[in-house]
């Protein structure tokens, strides 16, 4: 039977009862570190000290710290408790103390004289079911590790994603200020994303219509509950400098499984090139119109 990477913690005051139970694990648990301690203070000591320390083998009738009062120790400490602890003793062998064991938070209580084999039987099951929950450990981190390395890919992705857009992106919370903003926002506004952040969606936006710009988180707050999309809307962005630009304005709502909306994304496209085009063509139409009429 082979157990690596193991290591045993054997306590007693009575250094001929360590030698005889060390040699015994150790002639038939191969590649098992034992550790001793002579009593329950050193035992605390050492039981802080390992990592990591598997199993404890704790004699009760000890000077000076008996083997109850060093299980309640290590229990009660965050780097110890976890460990499983069986007692052994040849004094203690009433149900009485058996059961004081066990609420003292033993997962076995073993009376002397015990058979060789079964208390090997005992501990080689202990190491197995710890070698078990490792292993369950590792594939559980692993997975962790392998999810977080997805979900990090993703969020990667979705970041290049907004900060590659030609479109501005504000999210805003429900009292109207700029949580997050997309270098397209800072570019179009004109300023930085630390300055952009906590303004009120009202000092960088306005709609032609005042009475719905006033109505911002009211009116259009209810729409978004009833529809989760406001699009299109023709709009303008208020520049750093103060100057005006032409957008299209679309809002949507951020809902959470309640239906509560959490925030509102809103995607804005510059128009200043097709307000430019617009004019443009109707100046080529009012030159055009004259020369008819000179015609």
């Amino acid at each position: 039977m082979t157990h690596s990477k193991f290591t045993i913690l054997i306590v007693d005051d009575n250094q001929n009862n360590r030698f005889a139970l060390k040699t015994l694990i150790e002639r038939y648990l191969d590649d098992l570190r034992v550790l001793e301690a002579a009593s329950g203070p050193e035992a605390i000591d050492l039981a802080v000290a390992t990592r990591p320390l598997d199993l404890i083998i704790l004699d009760v009738q000890m000077p000076e710290m008996d083997g109850f009062q060093t299980a309640s120790m290590l229990k009660i400490r965050k780097k110890t408790r976890d460990i499983p602890i069986i007692f052994l003793t040849a004094a203690y062998k009433t149900q009485e103390f058996q059961q004081r064991g066990y609420q003292v938070g033993a997962v076995d209580y073993l009376l002397k004289p015990i058979d060789d084999n079964q208390l090997i039987n005992k501990i080689g099951t202990y190491v197995r079911l710890i070698e078990q929950e490792r292993d369950q450990n590792r594939r559980l981190e692993e997975m962790v590790r392998q999810r977080t390395a997805e979900l990090d890919e993703a969020r990667a992705y979705l970041q290049n994603i907004i900060n590659s857009m030609g479109e501005a992106l504000l999210v805003l919370g429900n009292d109207g200020k700029i949580q997050r903003v997309n270098p397209a926002a800072c570019r179009m506004l004109d300023y930085t994303d630390s300055a952009l952040v906590g303004l009120s969606i009202g000092d960088v936006f306005e709609e032609e219509d005042q009475e719905k710009a006033t109505a911002f988180m009211g009116t259009w707050l209810e729409a978004l509950v009833r529809t989760g999309v406001i699009s299109n809307i023709e709009a303008t962005f208020i520049r750093k400098d103060g100057t005006r630009i032409p957008i299209l304005f679309s809002r949507s709502a951020l809902s959470n499984e309640q239906g509560e909306i959490g925030g509102i994304i809103c995607i804005a496209k510059d128009m200043s090139d097709f307000r430019r085009l617009e004019e443009a063509l109707a100046d080529y139409q009012d030159d055009d119109t004259l020369l008819v009429d000179e015609d």
